[in-house]
């Protein structure tokens, strides 16, 4: 998986306008059960990546990528951009320049260990893991974009009837059931932009 500089802007502008353009859903998921700011928090953060642009489409794919991660993690308020930082940052260190798909499974587990122990949760406790984890499983197995995209969008609605066991809708007890994780909605986002730019990427 060798991206070119035109494909790398084209995933950065994917992943960016993914959560900007869902800004307000995800504020309005979060309104239910957290804070009421994972939309704005989350925008502000990769309004902060585009602004970096188009440097940061110059670096290779992993050095991307911990960019990115690390611009989350400045820039995003609350749980969210630790977690999401963590995660693009792993992936950027774990991620060959020249890179197959093995690789890539083999960075993706990576980084979901290290937002487990970030965020000292597991999967099952209704936080972007829920998302994260199936969706890996889906491309360790071998499934193509199609597939991943539809496992990451099932996977965040499976929160909805979930019990919130780790993070601030954990204190809202059985009255978090019913509401879908905002965190997960925003992963299930993210993963389906980049899978959109890296099969077209594939096939041309």
């Amino acid at each position: 998986m060798s991206l070119d500089r035109v494909a790398r802007e084209k995933l950065v502008r994917a992943l960016a306008d993914s959560v900007i353009q869902h800004a307000d859903e995800l504020t309005s998921l979060d309104q239910a059960i957290g804070d009421g700011d994972h939309g704005l928090n989350m925008k502000r953060g990769f309004e902060a990546v585009l602004a970096t642009l188009p440097g940061l489409a110059d670096k290779s794919l992993p050095e991307m990528l911990k960019a990115i991660g690390m611009t989350l993690v400045m820039k995003v308020g609350g749980a969210s951009g630790p977690l999401v930082g963590t995660f693009f940052m792993e992936l950027g260190k774990a991620l060959p320049e020249q890179s197959i798909r093995a690789d890539l499974v083999a960075a993706t587990a990576k980084a979901i260990d290290a937002v487990k122990a970030r965020g000292r949760s597991e999967a099952g406790q209704k936080t972007l893991l829920d998302v994260l984890v199936p969706v890996q499983v889906v491309l360790a197995g071998g499934g193509d974009a199609k597939a991943i995209a539809a496992e990451a969008a099932q996977a965040a609605d499976r929160t909805t009837p979930m019990l919130a066991i780790r993070g601030r809708a954990s204190f809202l007890g059985e009255r978090s059931i019913g509401h879908m994780d905002p965190g997960s909605r925003s992963a299930s986002l993210l993963i389906g932009a980049a899978v959109k730019v890296l099969e077209f990427e594939a096939s041309s």
